[in-house]
């Protein structure tokens, strides 16, 4: 016993006598998933791992949110000691532990005689104190995101739904018109005409389904020759029917087909049917595109803060940063940013906490974003391994400085200007990826390329439900 407490850095310089109160503690062994006390239990002992890890988390309105995990070593157990509360967390075994536990009294008497040990509980008990405040003001901003998701979700929702079985009537009720508008004007028309006519309206309406565009000096180009038809067919309106004609890709030989044989009356009502009709084609195009849009805005922000769903969950991963791209996607764009996709097809669903996961997609992404500035590619790769997955996010921006790269997942450490970020948003996704899921986040960065590179394992470890013997 006395060699192992020796190699535990808080005992490691007491003396002969102070080093007596620390030996009458007790030795238990936990297996995976084993409980050692409970949220709300009275506060008993201070802890000392030998071997193994223990996992602290607290439930916060029926979800489970992991605090930290000890692992050898390290000590835990002095806040609500100290601060003369109950237990604030539950304590869980993550793999087959070996703990050293300090009876309450006997643990006062430590901190009291031996001044090294006070010194470094002390200091713990006020980081970990200030890491708790972080946990509860980063909860209550995913509580607040889910409340807002499901008022968005429910206000947006409907009215897209509505927009889009519009969208999709309206089309059938023009179909039933444009019939009618077209047996007048097939009255006119050759049986070649009318196949050639139906056949440009059909490859016109197919160009607008393809988002063609084409460049703004070739369209003006265009709409000017066709301008200059239209006069010399003697249609009036020529300069409203031009811009929709040229935005269907249609051009003056195309026109002349139709033009043969027919009066300029005639010719007139046709090519003004055939605007209109291109005309609506392209707005319900544009309706149709507008509330899809938005129906896929509102699924990934409800996927995204996975609400209504259990704290832990099999998740998605491709799914997860394919919700965050569309968070961030108007971002991107603003900075014209590329994002280049490289997934295993064959990645297996992991079990997590969805709505954390994303919150860390969110930050290494937004990261990316801020170190490219304007234009540049991110690439976003994920690869599976035997017992988990792993999820690389790069870019071939300016690279973070190696003086920096050990101090960027420290709390409050930014190299933003201020005022334009907090700090935290590294060691937020750090606490999230090692501290809740077990998992492993590093960083490889140089100029050109800076990877962050987050290993997840497919199943936490498993919950026994297991009860500690009572002290």
């Amino acid at each position: 016993m006395l060699d192992k407490l020796r190699k535990i850095s808080i005992f490691e310089h007491l003396g002969e006598n102070e080093f007596k109160c620390c030996l009458d503690g007790t030795e238990i062994h936990l297996d995976p998933g084993d409980i050692l006390f409970k949220q709300g239990d009275p506060v008993t002992h201070f802890y000392v791992v030998f071997e193994g890890a223990i996992q602290l988390s607290r439930e916060i309105v029926n979800q489970k949110i992991v605090l930290a995990t000890y692992h050898t070593g390290m000590f835990f157990g002095e806040v609500p000691l100290l601060a003369g509360t109950l237990h604030l967390a539950t304590g869980q075994a993550v793999s087959k532990s070996y703990i050293y536990c300090i009876d309450e009294n006997d643990f006062w008497h430590m901190i009291t005689i031996c001044p090294s040990v006070r010194t470094i509980v002390l200091g713990h008990m006020a980081t970990r104190m200030q890491e708790l405040q972080l946990l509860s003001q980063q909860h209550d901003k995913l509580i607040a995101l889910g409340t807002l998701s499901a008022g968005l979700a429910h206000e947006l929702n409907n009215p897209a739904s509505a927009a889009r079985r519009a969208a999709g009537q309206l089309y059938d009720t023009i179909t039933s018109l444009d019939s009618v508008a077209f047996s007048l004007i097939e009255q006119h028309l050759t049986s070649t005409q009318i196949k050639y006519l139906l056949e440009l309206k059909h490859d016109a309406i197919e160009y607008f389904a393809t988002l063609q565009s084409l460049d703004p000096l070739i369209q003006m180009d265009l709409e000017d020759e066709l301008i200059h038809w239209l006069e010399l067919h003697g249609i009036a309106n020529e300069w409203r029917l031009a811009p929709t004609l040229a935005a269907a890709g249609l051009n003056p030989k195309k026109l002349e087909v139709i033009s043969e044989h027919l009066a300029a009356d005639k010719l007139t009502d046709v090519l003004t049917w055939l605007e209109a009709t291109l005309a609506i084609a392209a707005l319900l195009k544009v309706l149709e595109q507008g509330t899809t849009r938005i129906s896929e805005i509102v699924t990934a922000i409800k996927e995204y803060s996975y609400m209504d769903r259990a704290s832990l969950q099999k998740v998605d991963i491709h799914q997860g940063l394919e919700n965050t791209i569309t968070i961030l996607s108007y971002k991107l764009k603003k900075h014209n940013i590329l994002v280049k996709r490289e997934y295993d097809p064959h990645l297996q669903h992991i079990y997590a906490h969805g709505s954390a996961l994303n919150q860390v997609w969110t930050n290494l992404i937004d990261n990316a974003i801020d170190a490219l500035s304007e234009q540049g590619m991110i690439w976003i790769r994920t690869s599976g391994e035997k017992d988990s997955v792993v999820v690389e996010i790069a870019d071939n921006g300016p690279g973070i400085s190696p003086e920096l790269q050990s101090r960027i997942f420290e709390p409050f450490f930014t190299t933003k200007e201020v005022g334009a970020g907090t700090g935290l948003g590294l060691e937020i996704a750090y606490r999230i990826i090692v501290s809740q899921h077990n998992g492993d986040i590093r960083c490889f960065s140089k100029p050109g390329d800076t990877r962050f590179q987050v290993r997840l394992p497919i199943r936490p470890f498993k919950e026994m439900n297991k009860s500690n013997p009572s002290f």
